[in-house]
């Protein structure tokens, strides 16, 4: 291979490499961001009652699904 072909590969890998690793710094945000605002609605009144009720709502469409297959 020539080497600017060589050179033209190695920045092609370098650039996708930058791009990795700006994708996994973004998705470490996005968790850091998703467990603290999961911790504060922990924190809000009648966060239990509302998973009690999710909880059983689910229940009820899984009871669903099975009785129309």
């Amino acid at each position: 291979m020539k080497e600017s072909k060589l050179l033209e590969m190695q920045n092609k890998i370098a650039a996708l490499t930058n791009v990795a690793q700006q994708m996994i710094s973004e998705l470490n945000h996005l968790r850091d961001l998703s467990v603290g605002t999961l911790e504060t609605v922990k924190l809000l009144p009648g966060y239990n009652e509302a998973i009690e009720k999710l909880k059983s709502n689910l229940i009820d469409k899984e009871e669903e699904k099975k009785l129309e297959v």
